[in-house]
């Protein structure tokens, strides 16, 4: 089949009335955990993973993936009106954002993030047009080898990157892995950790872990937390930028779209990282970057933009590859994996229906987005006034809810509860739950893969360097676990966020 083939079956998945529908809700839900601090796209998707299982599976990633890139369009609306990020990639937005706001100049603030956004989103699904399905047929030549040190490289690059000690990072992926391995050997049939227990015999499960990690955390963690929340008063007008703003805006928007699409690929980068390189960016070309942070157009266009087209990127290795480049992707891989998909190259052969039903769900969902936004910004700044002692119970709530149905046992209530808990921990003595999510959710493909490369090798792990691209796998995660160790990059290495919620 052609290009324009697959384009006409994503588009007759999406404008199924069902499936428009659930884009319409992943959009508005995702717009609406932007706005509310304290939460993020990562919780967000891990307290409606349960209620996803009981519709299809196209359906279900159309809405979950809605939320991801929704919650970056609605992130900026907080950071421009009240200077609170809604969540982690809108940071950058709240420095020139209010600064707008205070000079009455909120309209053109919340417009051009919301053009730029729906600029860049667009462009972003393109680019996975374009690259998705080439890439593909590049990973369909991967055998077990190659999988396993794209696994390693993936894990590996995704420790590097998260902020803090690598060694926290490291300990952590450590921890999903040996998570992964509770429950019935894939090959033996044989009983690992579960002592004795039937419920752990068919492992920990994936969803109460990150409802746990993602959910009840958060919610713990906020309550310590007080907002101060003074929201910009007066009527905001003139959503429409100005043609000296667009003068302005045009070529930043343009840069933050393309730096965006490529380190949403990146592994451990996403949107919370290309905001930040964008915003730094802008301001290292601009002609007088004494007007960041006071106010600039551009400060809010280009981060905006970044990290709206960063959600667009970090689909192409979780679709092509199977390989999730943050924890949200890592959430999402879970989901398809429960609804019985297997991501990576042979989805867009066995799955076209999904593949490009997804692909153009975005292309919709950026034009709601777009509709969404502006016109109800008076009903998100009235939401912003729900007093959070209201809100985290109804979290909580639903968090019990969802961990029960699904297999209607309280053991998931109590995984939950428990990792509820040591989420918070994490959080409170630095530790990142990104590393973990994904090697729990690698670490059965990571084991099988590994296996199987073995028994090509008859045991030899020599495979792993005899074969090209198995072995320039291995040896650029080999080169960045030895790079630490190095006095002069110990020195240099910056702190970067991943998508969790800081």
């Amino acid at each position: 089949m052609d290009f324009l083939s697959y384009l006409v079956i994503g588009f007759q998945v999406c404008l199924q009335p069902a499936n428009l529908f659930l884009a319409f809700m992943g959009c508005l839900i995702g717009t609406l955990v932007g706005v509310l601090p304290g939460l993020g796209p990562a919780a967000a998707i891990s307290l409606l993973l349960p209620s996803s299982f009981h519709i299809t599976p196209v359906g279900a990633l159309i809405m979950l993936a809605g939320i991801y890139y929704g919650a970056m369009y609605g992130g900026s609306t907080t950071s421009i009106l009240v200077n609170i990020p809604g969540e982690a990639a809108s940071v950058v937005t709240c420095l020139d954002g209010y600064e707008m706001a205070k000079q009455g100049r909120a309209g053109p603030a919340l417009g051009i993030a919301a053009f730029g956004s729906f600029i860049a989103g667009t462009g972003s699904v393109v680019g996975l047009m374009l690259v998705a399905p080439p890439l593909a047929d590049i990973a369909l030549r991967f055998g077990p080898p190659e999988y396993t040190t794209l696994m390693i490289l993936g894990l590996t690059v995704l420790t590097f990157l998260v902020k803090g000690s690598m060694a926290k990072a490291l300990m952590m992926a450590a921890f999903g892995m040996f998570l992964s391995t509770i429950g019935l050997d894939a090959v033996s049939g044989v009983a690992r950790f579960s002592f004795d227990k039937m419920e752990l015999m068919d492992g920990i499960g994936m969803v109460p872990v990150v409802m746990g990690l993602f959910g009840i955390s958060e919610v713990l963690l906020n309550l310590e937390k007080t907002f101060d929340r003074e929201i910009l008063k007066g009527k905001i007008k003139d959503y429409l930028p100005t043609k000296e703003d667009w003068r302005k805006s045009a070529m930043p928007i343009a840069r933050g779209s393309i730096l965006g699409f490529f380190l949403g690929i990146l592994p451990g980068g996403g949107a919370v990282l290309a905001s930040f390189v964008a915003y730094a960016v802008e301001k290292r070309v601009s002609k007088h970057p004494e007007k960041f942070g006071k106010g600039a157009i551009e400060g809010v266009a280009s981060p905006e933009a970044a990290n709206n087209s960063a959600t667009g990127g970090a689909f192409i290795p979780l679709l092509t590859l199977g390989i999730p480049s943050n924890v949200v992707m890592a959430i999402l891989l879970g989901a398809m994996m429960i609804h019985g998909l297997q991501p990576g190259p042979n989805l867009v052969n066995e799955h076209p229906d999904i593949f490009w039903g997804v692909i153009i769900s975005m292309y919709i969902g950026n034009a709601m987005l777009l509709v969404l936004n502006l016109p109800l910004i008076g009903l998100w700044v009235q939401v912003l006034r729900v007093p959070y002692g209201l809100l985290f119970p109804l979290i909580l709530l639903f968090c019990l809810i969802g961990a029960y149905s699904l297999s209607m046992t309280t053991f998931d209530i109590l995984v939950m509860n428990v990792f509820g808990i040591i989420g918070y921990l994490m959080k409170k003595t630095d530790y990142e739950g990104a590393p973990l999510i994904l090697a729990l959710v690698l670490g059965n493909l990571f084991e099988n893969a590994l296996r199987q490369s073995l028994m090509l090798s008859d045991g030899s792990f020599l495979i792993f360097f005899s074969r090209p691209i198995a072995a320039i796998f291995l040896w650029i995660a080999i080169v960045l676990l030895l790079l630490p160790i190095l006095p002069w990059f110990k020195k240099r290495r910056p702190a970067v966020g991943v998508e969790t919620q800081d």
